[in-house]
């Protein structure tokens, strides 16, 4: 947290630390892709905690979409800003010679990373199309064990329909657990009616935060912080 304290993004401390879990059971010879850098809050992390052998992919195209909370389209005059950035917070960080960064949309990635991904991190597009796009195809070329994260789900709609569609009545990812609205999957879900069941249960158990986030972002959006502010009462942050 000390290196990414100046870089701006959305990920809380037990996320960062999720992260870095993640990457330190990379196999050393293995491969992390991360869909989705901005500024390269959660690269930084993933770059320092990754075995000395790994490699580290990094897609985003930095076209000025997809940025951020309430930042969907629109604001294509920062992108070379963006990827600026990103490219400067990596070398402060010390991480710029580990990570390839493809500044390009992750269907079009797909063709550039060669082999199978041991850590897989998902935080790209959130609307469902895309979102449902990313675990799919890229969810396919995870290893069998291998962990794949996903940010803002149970939080963003598009996010949250995505898993529900591809991973609540899936084979194959387990549900771990989350760190807020990041959700941990492992390639290693147990054959049988059984463990899919569970696997969805646990999933579906998590609908009711989900409730409650939409409903916190459509008050904000309302205006519901102002009126806070107003009275001198802290307003709540974007849930992410």
């Amino acid at each position: 947290m000390e290196l990414v304290a100046d870089v701006d993004g959305w990920m809380t401390p037990g996320q960062a630390a999720t992260l870095f879990d993640a990457a330190r059971r990379c196999p050393p010879s293995g491969s992390i892709v991360e869909i989705g850098s901005f500024r390269g809050r959660s690269t930084i992390v993933l770059a320092s905690a990754a075995p000395a052998g790994a490699k580290i992919v990094a897609i985003d195209p930095h076209a000025g979409n997809d940025r951020g909370p309430q930042e969907i389209d629109g604001y294509e005059d920062e992108a070379s800003d963006d990827h600026a950035v990103f490219v400067a917070n990596l070398e402060r960080a010390g991480v710029a010679d580990r990570v390839r960064h493809l500044r390009m949309f992750s269907d079009e990635a797909l063709g550039h990373v060669d082999g199978q991904v041991d850590v897989l991190y998902i935080d790209g597009a959130h609307r469902y199309g895309p979102a449902l796009s990313d675990i799919r195809s890229w969810g396919d070329r995870v290893a069998d064990g291998g962990t794949m994260l996903i940010h803002d789900s149970f939080s963003s709609i598009g996010v949250t329909a995505a898993i529900l569609r591809a991973l609540v009545p899936g084979s194959r990812f387990r549900y771990v657990g989350r760190s807020r609205s990041m959700t941990i999957y492992r390639a290693d879900l147990s054959a049988g009616p059984g463990a899919r069941l569970g696997n969805a249960a646990r999933q579906l158990a998590q609908l009711p935060w989900f409730v409650k986030n939409v409903a916190l972002k459509v008050m904000l959006s309302l205006g519901y912080g102002r009126l806070l502010e107003r009275f001198g009462r802290p307003v709540p942050e974007w849930p992410y």
